[in-house]
């Protein structure tokens, strides 16, 4: 069944985490945004200055995809294409060796585009991905 996985962070808006389409699987734009709403990767100091880590941030928003396929069976290793989203190109080293951690053989197609801003101040970056998994029992 596709929908809002339990343990995440709950959606901002109405849109589901993940939908199934035949053998596809469709995971919706994610972040770093814990359950609780906080956001690995972010902190701020006692003057509300904010300290943003792109590394941190890629990580655990691959960790939070890793776990949303996993409601439907699947893995990173499923994972066909990606889209990322960074608020500044200056990030994309970082994001890019925290990246190859998680599919250090045969990645997925990629595609990562600048944009202005994400939902909250303090993300850095968010990524919506496609899978493959062919549906158990058919065929």
């Amino acid at each position: 069944m596709s929908g809002v996985v339990e343990g995440k962070a709950k959606p901002r808006g109405r849109y589901a985490h993940i939908k199934r389409a035949g053998d596809f699987l469709f995971v919706s734009g994610t972040s770093a945004r814990q359950p609780d709403n906080s956001i690995a990767g972010a902190s701020a100091d006692a003057m509300g200055t904010a300290s943003l880590d792109v590394v941190a941030q890629t990580r655990a928003t691959l960790e939070n995809i890793r776990d949303i396929l996993k409601s439907q069976g699947a893995t990173l290793a499923d994972v066909v294409s990606v889209t990322s989203y960074l608020v500044n190109m200056n990030d994309f080293g970082g994001y890019n060796r925290a990246y190859a951690e998680y599919f250090p053989e045969d990645p997925p197609t990629r595609t990562t585009v600048a944009v202005h801003q994400l939902p909250h101040p303090h993300l850095v970056i968010e990524i919506s991905a496609v899978a493959y998994k062919p549906v158990a029992g058919k065929g």
